[in-house]
């Protein structure tokens, strides 16, 4: 097949320059250039072409020429199709023809005059066609202030001085905080004709202290003293009374609405119409009434502010002091959430320039500052239960039956007996969470320290509180949203302020993470160059295509696919028994992956066993059954519970009675515990797994189109690729049946280990071919790439079904 300029040839396989987008093989190639987007790209591609070639650009016009003028004076060429015009970047216009021979006839002409003046005439600016990205804009005036930033931290003596220059750089001033309360007080009078003794609370960026230029004001409407105000009302009315002074008699709007009974829904469509009917300067009025927490959108012409309003949302208001307690308690927070902030945007790790999507907001970034610095030897900031424990009486607060306690000023919270600079807490920033088991842990600030995550994986009844036994029991007991990251609210403790974060980007921080640990480590990071080159932050905070190549490792060719642990998607007897596992929940996991990749690969993608192929995954899971079968006992759970467990339990030693503890030894609970101890050494970290197979058919080619053609033929539904074991089961099949076979047997060695602790747990599959003279194997690793790990979940899922 031969290539266009628009399909490259790459060592993986090809990439698309048209779509911007990596093709593995020749076959997704072919349905890659059929398709729609590639289609439509070549259509629009043509199409700006020929606008390129029937245009001509003209300038010299008076600055009060209309596009009439100007269509009127080229119609004598022949039929103009458009004029567009700029007159902000200067005076000059497009003027566009229905065929480029009429473009050529004005071009041929030597001179054109409009209104007594000679117009400059020329063929337009041919420009490469590329495919528009999201932000663009966004992205270049980000780069126009990080430039003039970069120019003053050039300037600076040393990383930590650079670090409050970027605080300097985007912090709100006083001017734009004045500006912004003054909204607040407008918005405050105008509500409060409509809802009497109202009250409009900021919270978030624009008062936590970590605000910056052009951030949203985010408002919080509370409506509680209106709901006493209309009780009172009604209360008059239906006895006869006069309205006390209290209850004032005019008209207004609570006529139209009961606040008691009304959905949030209806009461913010009454915020909305208030907002573009009776507050000066107000536009672009939203609701957003099916959003995690409903609110109503808006924005300022003449302040160039964008807000939004909640109606309920006071564990925002609440999170918004516990912020500002935390920047008055220590002052080295603010410089190190800016600059982190700053850094994740430049790496695209946060920032999500349209809207929610998989990046981490700056409130679950500010919270990961927060616990690195509660978790510093000696901690820089206390645990929201230390700070719990520092509150009087008159601060106990309980929002929504969580436990919102804390003092509320700083001077009531000891110094910290840490002394670390900036510099020397950022580079521990990216040095602990480079180090940080994301997979298997869960980031809890109100305890300080990590929870593991077989405690959540028992849903909604079942989970555990990761409260204080002594805090409220809250009403919502349902378990937070599992995820590649998980990052409990200070005090909302089922709610994962990382849950929009998908495997992709929690990869991406991690890696970015030893990227800018190594950096931090060399002296370009910790002084100042004498020869004017970049040091410090600067380099740090290089955008990803400027930032230099990636390490040696990284770059090699390393056949290698992940399968990371996903605590969301596993089988409930899985978790339950994932869960009672404690620690050594990696075992029984690696156990369960394994036996799954030798389904894909042996009645799945029918690859055929070598002699040397080893069955230690099969000897893992038994050992990790058996040991999970005698923790549920020691602990008391029934044997019916522990399901195909219990075959295990034939000659164990039945438990010792109380009398039996206290006369031949150590109470049970010990016994449990030393037993735990020792499974958790022997099984957190199983032995490897090794397999050989061999292949002879192309398996891995055409698989979609197959696929079509059988569920065509079938009366089953259509699933994403790997998800449905019997459909592809019958692909291979077909492929192999109909199929020529590979001219040379295709041979490969797989070892599989699990990983965690010291990075994220997931199964490392390392594909060793033997020999590969033909160069299909590529192919086949490509397509496993995504297959398998797809494939291998589908497996787990049906095991627990």
């Amino acid at each position: 097949m031969e290539h266009d300029k628009d399909i490259q040839t790459t060592q993986r396989g090809f990439h698309c320059n048209l779509c911007i987008v990596n093709i593995p093989n020749k076959p997704s190639l072919d349905d890659h250039v059929k398709g729609k987007k590639h289609q439509h790209l070549l259509r629009l591609r043509a199409q700006r072409k020929a606008q390129e070639e029937n245009s001509v650009f003209v300038s010299g016009f008076k600055p009060d020429t209309s596009q009439t003028d100007l269509k009127e004076y080229f119609a004598q060429f022949g039929p103009v199709s458009d004029v567009i015009m700029d007159k902000h970047k200067g005076v000059y216009a497009i003027v566009e023809f229905s065929e480029p021979q009429n473009a050529q006839a004005v071009l041929a002409q030597l001179e054109h005059q409009l209104d007594g003046l000679k117009l400059r005439v020329k063929p337009r600016e041919r420009k490469e066609f590329k495919l528009a990205t999201r932000g663009k804009q966004d992205s270049k005036n980000t780069q126009i202030s990080l430039d003039r930033l970069n120019n003053e931290l050039l300037k600076a003596t040393s990383v930590n001085e650079q670090m409050q220059k970027v605080v300097d750089s985007f912090e709100l001033k006083e001017n734009e905080k004045k500006v912004r309360d003054l909204l607040v007080q407008l918005l405050q009078e105008v509500f409060t004709e409509f809802f009497p003794d109202c009250q409009i609370v900021p919270f978030g960026s624009s008062v936590n202290t970590f605000g910056i230029h052009s951030c949203d004001l985010d408002l919080f409407l509370d409506l509680e003293n209106t709901k006493a105000f209309q009780a009172c009302a009604k209360s008059s009315e239906a006895t006869g009374e006069n309205q006390s002074e209290d209850c004032h008699s005019e008209d207004s709007i609570l006529s139209d609405i009961d606040l008691s009974t009304a959905s949030p829904a209806e009461v913010l469509e009454l915020v909305a119409v208030i907002l573009r009917k009776c507050v000066p300067g107000v536009h672009k009025v939203q609701t957003l009434s099916t959003a995690r927490l409903p609110v109503v959108k808006f924005s300022h012409r003449e302040l160039n502010l964008h807000g939004d309003i909640t109606i309920n949302n006071r564990l925002a208001v609440r999170n918004t002091r516990f912020l500002q307690l935390c920047s008055g308690i220590d002052s080295r927070l603010r410089p190190l959430v800016y600059t982190i902030r700053l850094w994740a945007k430049q790496k695209q790790l946060a920032g999500n320039l349209s809207g929610p999507g998989p990046l981490l907001n700056n409130y679950a970034l500010t919270l990961l500052v927060i616990f690195y610095l509660q978790n510093r030897d000696p901690p820089v900031l206390p645990s929201v239960n230390h700070l719990k424990n520092m509150a009087c009486e008159e601060e106990e607060c309980v929002i929504e039956e969580w436990d919102c306690t804390f003092p509320s000023q700083p001077f009531i919270v000891p110094s910290s007996k840490n002394t670390e600079d900036l510099c020397t807490l950022l580079f521990g920033f990216f040095t602990f969470y480079s180090k940080f088991d994301f997979s298997a842990s869960v980031v809890c600030l109100r305890d300080g320290h990590v929870l593991p995550i077989t405690d959540f994986l028992r849903r909604d009844e079942e989970a555990v509180d990761t409260a204080e036994a002594s805090g409220p029991k809250p009403k919502r007991s349902s378990a937070p949203k599992l995820g590649p990251m998980n990052v409990l609210d200070p005090f909302e403790q089922n709610h994962n302020v990382a849950g929009n974060l998908n495997e992709r980007t929690q990869k991406n921080f991690k890696r970015e993470c030893c990227e800018a640990e190594k950096y931090c480590r060399s002296l370009q990071y910790q002084r100042k160059s004498t020869k004017g080159k970049s040091w410090g932050l600067v380099r740090l905070f290089a955008p990803l295509s400027e930032a230099g190549p990636r390490s040696q490792v990284e770059t090699e060719k390393i056949m290698e696919v992940s399968i990371p642990f996903k605590a969301a998607v596993l089988p409930e007897p899985l978790r339950a028994q994932l869960a009672l596992a404690g620690k050594s929940f990696r075992s029984i996991w690696f156990a369960k992956i394994c036996s799954a990749v030798h389904t894909v690969f042996h009645e799945i993608l029918k690859c055929s066993p070598l002699e040397e192929t080893q069955t230690v995954a099969a000897t893992t899971q038994d050992k990790a059954e058996t040991e999970g079968n005698e923790m549920e006992v020691n602990n008391n759970q029934s044997v019916e519970d522990s399901g195909s467990q219990a075959k295990s339990e034939t000659g164990k030693k039945r438990p010792l009675t109380v009398d039996e503890e206290e006369e031949e030894g150590p109470s049970t609970s010990t016994v449990i515990e030393a037993k735990r101890q020792r499974l958790d050494a022997d099984m957190e970290h199983p032995e490897p797994v090794h397999w050989t197979w061999s292949q002879g058919n192309r398996v891995w080619a055409g698989r979609r189109k197959v696929r079509r053609d059988l569920l065509k033929t079938s009366d089953e539904t259509s699933k994403p690729e790997g998800g449905c074991i019997d459909i592809e089961s019958r692909v291979t099949q077909s492929i192999v049946e109909k199929e020529e076979k590979l001219q040379e047997l295709l041979e490969f060695k797989v070892d599989a280990e699990v990983v965690g602790g010291n990075q994220s747990t997931k199964v490392v599959l390392r594909f060793h071919p033997s020999h590969d003279t033909t160069g299909v194997f590529q192919d086949f690793f490509h397509f496993l790439e995504s297959f398998l790990p797809k494939m291998a979940e589908t497996i787990l899922g049906r095991a627990g079904s």
